[in-house]
């Protein structure tokens, strides 16, 4: 039982089309890639860092690129600075290509990326602007009032 039906909930809300469908193409992958391991933390009310586990792989061996709202996370190993070619009697640091993609919610940018100890920390914030926050409508007591009024002569 891994498939939703989120067909009810385009019935009863208005503006939501884009959070179903993510949440469709989430659900409905089964081949969804397992390789690097990763993380998803929040390390504030508006702050994020994503750790992916990437063991054997350089800086230059990785790539990172944000584009509308997909942050995407290409690994390609590279031969050694030498060009010598090793025989490897047991591998059990896989070191294969991979690519991961996530999917970044509106006003959420890539604030920087560093690797320490095999691991990729990818931060990430979320800045809202100003016009787009919430804001109090104060209530008035009574109608109306008129500034001023004049009567046609």
């Amino acid at each position: 039982m891994r498939h939703f039906d989120l067909s009810p909930l385009y019935r009863s809300t208005v503006g939501f089309d884009r959070l179903f469908s993510i949440l469709d193409q989430a659900t409905s992958n089964d081949s969804a890639p397992t390789y690097p391991p990763y993380n998803i933390e929040r390390t504030s009310e508006n702050a994020y860092r994503i750790t992916i586990a990437v063991a054997g792989f350089g800086e230059g061996d990785l790539a990172i690129e944000a584009k509308e709202n997909t942050l995407s996370v290409k690994g390609d190993k590279q031969l050694s600075e030498n060009g010598e070619k090793r025989e490897v009697l047991h591998q059990g640091i896989a070191a294969r290509a991979f690519e991961r993609r996530f999917q970044l919610a509106d006003y959420v940018q890539v604030t920087g990326a560093s690797l320490e100890n095999g691991l990729l920390h990818i931060d990430l914030v979320r800045e809202i602007p100003e016009a787009k926050k919430p804001r109090q409508i104060p209530i008035g007591a009574g109608a109306a009032k008129v500034l001023e009024a004049k009567v046609a002569a």
